[in-house]
């Protein structure tokens, strides 16, 4: 069963306003009535009046030549600007996921000034409703968010209570007893239009438990589907399903079963047909799918998604399909299809640049084809279920900063050591040889015998085992960058003992007695 909060923010416009201007010389503060006007039916209306307005007896929808005539030119007034107060409800939204995953806006039929958030089987996770919703109602106090909570069965109900309500503020309604909970609030709480409202009013049905107590079918006859539907709404009759707030993809499609889908290979056809689908729309803005999102709706309303990350933009739904295929291989039974999948929907969630290229002598679907590269990095991630990494060349010549691990890219990866090198003023073939193994931390060399006293080592411990140097090259000297003060210059040798290791070790400073240079082992050579 589902439980619904519903959040009510009070003067909205006006709250967004003040926070917008938090910390600026602004006229919200200074102790004047504050309303929102926006052209209406006769001329400027009001939108939204603060709580010093209202206790003037202004109240949104009325005139705002009303209210200068009742208020004087003391009265500031704002336009309206319901952009920016939904795009502050869409982030206002996003911080509230922290409770739920499910967080849906008001719509604009309801006032586009709060949210729902479905918390069945997340409030156990803040030591139950109780303590979630005074958790909820805390924080937005300390933000200075004037709202009212009420928790219910249904979306209706739980709107109907916070907004209309009037009592304690957050409403916990104990489920099973929605129906005596909003039976004394007014018909305009099932949020119907207030026309209808005040017909139903003229008729002596002011309250939602009069109207269940009426004749079904003359309220039909007379209003419509619109009334009995709200009503059922409210009381968990008929379903309303929230449409959570999420990321909507410019490039997205969709197909329906009749008879729903449960094999590996079914989805995987239907998958490719659906980049086939967004292939032209994708090839029209130049772009390709870096990242897709496979949703999987079962026969039950649940959803099953599968995100496919990408080393390089793709079209091609050849390749597609081989890596949803090896990621279905790897899920195996926790797909969990139940009783099948009635819809299944692609979308691309990252895009990337592709280059136009030459198409006409050769096969125009092999233009979206990754390369080799590309493919089996992707493969692998698919595969292994973790992203393959590769080096990324740094600008210091320091062994331990000159690279770093990075995500897999296959454009980044064919030119990236190729062109530092040029930018560094130097060639692959140029660079000194450079060991297979580099150490994670340098260790250090005990007992060292050199003769030349800035030379190589002629023999050393390390690791508790003796190495006698038979052959060495070097020194290179390696420094840090030169705002670097704390860095010591190194000089590093390739020495080659008698068992046959070779070794990169360094030495760092100078023979100065009473303090001799330090030695490390840094890498090791095939």
């Amino acid at each position: 069963m589902p439980r619904i909060v519903s959040i009510w923010l009070e003067h909205w416009p006006i709250t967004r306003l003040r926070r917008a201007a938090r910390g600026s010389r602004d006229d919200l503060e200074d102790g004047a009535p504050v309303v929102v006007a926006a052209a209406g039916p006769g001329g400027l209306r009001l939108t939204a009046v603060d709580a010093l307005a209202a206790s003037l007896d202004l109240w949104p929808g009325g005139p705002l030549a009303r209210a200068r005539a009742r208020i004087g030119p003391r009265i500031v007034v704002h336009p309206s600007d319901p952009e920016a107060d939904a795009a502050a409800l869409a982030r206002l939204c996003l911080w509230a996921k922290r409770y739920t995953p499910t967080v849906s806006p008001f719509r604009a039929s309801e006032g586009g000034d709060g949210l729902f958030l479905d918390i069945a089987g997340a409030s156990h996770l803040m030591g139950g409703e109780t303590r979630l919703m005074a958790d909820l109602a805390r924080r937005l106090a300390a933000n200075a968010l004037p709202a009212r909570l009420a928790l219910a069965d249904t979306p209706g109900a739980a709107f109907a209570l916070a907004r209309h309500g009037g009592g304690f503020s957050p409403c916990i309604v104990t489920p099973g007893v929605t129906q005596a909970a909003i039976g004394h609030l007014p018909v305009r709480a099932l949020r119907v239009d207030p026309a209808m409202a005040e017909s139903l009013h003229r008729l002596g049905l002011r309250r939602i438990g009069q109207l269940m107590e009426a004749p079904r079918a003359p309220l039909a006859k007379r209003f419509g589907k619109t009334l009995l539907m709200r009503l059922d709404q409210a009381l968990g009759l008929r379903p309303e399903p929230l449409i959570a707030l999420g990321d909507v993809s410019a490039f997205s499609a969709s197909r329906g079963f009749l008879d729903p889908i449960g094999r590996q290979s079914d989805i995987v056809v239907t998958a490719s047909r659906l980049i086939e689908d967004l292939a032209p729309r994708l090839a029209a803005a130049d772009l390709g799918a870096r990242a897709l999102r496979l949703i999987l709706t079962r026969v039950d309303g649940l959803d099953r998604s599968l995100d496919l990350a990408l080393s390089e933009p793709t079209r091609c739904p050849a390749a597609v399909a081989r890596l949803l295929d090896l990621r279905l291989d790897r899920l195996g039974a926790g797909l969990d299809a139940g009783f099948g999948f009635e819809t299944v929907r692609l979308e691309v969630t990252e895009t990337g640049t592709m280059r136009p290229v030459q198409v006409a002598l050769r096969d125009a679907d092999r233009a979206a084809v990754p390369r080799v590269g590309g493919h089996l990095a992707d493969a692998l991630h698919q595969r292994l279920g973790r992203r393959p990494l590769r080096l990324e060349p740094r600008r210091s010549h320091i062994p331990e900063r000159a690279q770093r691990t990075v995500p897999w890219q296959a454009e980044k990866a064919v030119l990236t050591w190729a062109d530092e090198a040029k930018a560094l003023d130097e060639t692959i073939a140029m660079r000194p040889r450079r060991p297979l193994v580099l150490l994670r931390r340098s260790e250090p060399v005990q007992d060292v015998l050199a003769s030349e006293r800035d030379g190589a080592p002629c023999r050393f411990h390390w690791r508790a085992r003796l190495h006698v140097v038979t052959h060495a090259e070097g020194p290179e000297r390696i420094a840090a960058e030169w705002w670097s003060e704390a860095a010591v210059a190194r000089d590093y040798y390739l020495v080659e003992d008698e068992a046959g290791r070779r070794l990169w070790l360094y030495r760092e400073g100078a023979h100065e007695p009473p303090a001799p240079a330090r030695w490390f082992v840094h890498g090791l050579f095939a």
